[in-house]
This record gives C-alpha cells, structure tokens and sequence, in this order.
C-alpha cells in the first residue's frame, strides 16, 4: 500500500485559546510535527526584539505603512495590543495555500471572528478554513496556569481570568472544541482533526482509478 497522503485542497487551520490556554505550544508542537504546513508571518508594529528578523518572525512596518494596509483592505484580521498593532495579510496566506502548503494561525477570539466573518465573501477562504478552540478544563486549571508563569501580578492575572471567562463563552462559535489535556493528547488529536478535514469529501481532488 502507497503511504502517500492523501491529496487534498491545502487547509487554514486557525487556532485560538485564552491567554494561559497552551495554544502557542501545541502550534509549534504541530508544526514541529507537520513539514506539510507552515506559519503564516504575522505583521507588526512593534520593534524587532533581539534575534528576531523581518520576513522569519514577522513582517515589521511602521504605523503609517500599517494604517495604509489596513484602509486598503489587505488584513484578514488586525489588533492593537499593548500599543502595538499586529495583522495578518490576507496575500501571505492566499500565497502560502496557493503553493500547496496548509497554512497555520495562532489568533485570539477577535482575530479569529473576523476571520470567520471574511470567510463568508471569500470561498477560497471558506474553502480551507478550519477554526479551533482550545482551552483548559477549568478556570481553576486555567489559574493555575497563569500563576505557574510567575510573570503577572494578582490584578493582570484577575484581569486574563476575566477575559478568558468572556473569550471560553465563545467556543460554540468555532468548527472544534479541544479540551486541554496534556501536550502529546492535545497534538494527538489537533493531527486527528487535520486528518479528518484533509479526507473530507469537498476538499479532496480527484482519486486516480
């Protein structure tokens, strides 16, 4: 038997999580996993940080070269954070899903809403889409988590529990529901999920008989 994959209409896998919730961690673990897909490269505002490079770890732009991608419509979805803006160029994923390659987005809930929303104009998104939200057990876990770090006072932590409370009310708005478990079951079945979508009927190409 050929132990070639099946081949399918590459995927978007987008995956989002509350802030604690491990999603950073099972994207490089997939990743790791899965030389078939490959990281769409985040746009910032923000400075590099040491050892960081343009074009590897983000595309970094000046606010003004930022607002003019914004005001043409070129983000499939933008935020500020902490004073900074970050956006994903709807032409570096386009570019990456027309090459082959399954493209993966590490987004929170607001990214991973408009997202969705430009999904519904754009069927070569909607095509590939395939949207995932993880996030621990409970808010006791989820606190333990954000403690653990030990690189935010009560009041931030306070403030992501809060927000993580809001974002979790959120999950029946995505295609998955991952329950966190450990590093290797939460992958484990992230790569069930990939496989599962890469079989479906309306994204497979056409068997050879």
């Amino acid at each position: 038997m050929s132990d070639e994959r099946q081949k399918a209409i590459p995927l978007l896998v987008l995956i989002s999580a509350p802030s604690g919730g491990g999603k950073t961690t099972l994207c490089n673990q997939l990743l790791a996993a899965r030389p078939d897909m490959t990281r769409a490269i985040t746009c910032t505002t923000r400075p590099p940080r040491e050892g960081e490079q343009d074009g590897v770890d983000y595309h970094f732009l000046d606010a003004a070269s930022f607002l003019k991608r914004v005001q043409a419509g070129n983000f499939l979805e933008h935020a500020t954070v902490h004073g900074h803006s970050y956006g994903t160029l709807k032409s570096e994923v386009l570019g990456k899903l027309r090459s082959g390659k399954d493209v993966l987005l590490n987004v929170d809930v607001q990214g991973a809403s408009a997202i969705r929303q430009r999904a519904e104009t754009d069927p070569e998104i909607a095509r590939a889409l395939v949207t995932v939200f993880l996030t621990p057990p409970s808010m006791t876990i989820l606190e333990e988590r954000l403690r653990r770090r030990g690189t935010d006072s009560d009041a931030v932590i306070l403030k992501r529990l809060s927000v993580a409370r809001s974002e979790i009310s959120q999950w029946k708005n995505f295609d998955y529901l991952l329950i966190s478990q450990s590093v290797a079951e939460d992958l484990r079945r992230m790569q069930a999920i990939v496989e599962a979508e890469k079989m479906k009927a309306a994204r497979s190409l056409s068997p050879e008989f």
